[in-house]
């Protein structure tokens, strides 16, 4: 993400994981760990919005953790389907998250099944995530985990890889707010720094 951006790995559970993470200019308040969109097209660490998302964490005070699932730029391992990458996620978190600290979980598209997966696993848990922001979940595609109260979902009105419909009939059992943003599609093109206010202005300072 930039030049302080720390590029490391660690043993996961297919094998060892790619990571990078940023840390903010003073001591973290927390930790931010962020899911990259679907392996098999073309997701990676490296994703626009992901790394909007840590770079919206940065800022907030937040260590930012990205890390590339199994099989995908220097991971090892393969393609699980989505089971192993929840797995994947969790070894991160484990091994990244400070008892000291709050976690947090971010996740776009296929990244945000990921996220929602590990937090509901990690609920009641010493890991416990405090808070979920999820930005086009992959909610026509797997199975998106319920969510906790105070979870931030932003999709776009125009997203045509995840139908806003979907995401929609997703957050109406539950009574989860969703944020649409008009006429912007599956990767906001040309709406990051909006992406990134959004998520700025859903924090406390």
């Amino acid at each position: 993400m930039n030049a302080q951006t720390q590029r490391l790995h660690m043993a996961g559970p297919a094998g060892a994981l790619a990571l990078a993470i940023d840390e903010p200019a003073q001591s973290p308040r927390g930790v931010a760990v962020v899911c990259h969109p679907h392996p098999l097209h073309g997701g990676t660490l490296d994703n626009k919005v992901a790394q909007t998302l840590a770079r919206a964490f940065v800022q907030l005070g937040f260590r930012a953790v990205r890390f590339n699932f199994r099989g995908v730029g220097g991971s090892e391992g393969q393609w699980d389907e989505g089971r192993g990458e929840v797995d994947d996620a969790l070894a991160v978190i484990a091994a990244q998250a400070q008892a000291d600290l709050p976690l947090v979980l971010a996740g776009f598209s296929f990244g945000g099944y990921v996220a929602s997966q590990a937090a509901h696993r990690l609920k009641d848990t010493p890991q416990e995530v405090q808070r979920l922001v999820l930005v086009a979940p992959a909610t026509s595609n797997f199975e998106v985990a319920p969510v906790a109260p105070g979870t931030l979902v932003i999709h776009g009105e125009a997203d045509d890889v995840v139908p806003l419909s979907a995401t929609l009939d997703w957050a109406r059992p539950q009574v989860q707010p969703v944020v649409v943003v008009p006429a912007v599609g599956h990767f906001f093109h040309g709406q990051l720094s909006l992406l990134k206010s959004l998520v700025l202005a859903a924090w406390p300072s």
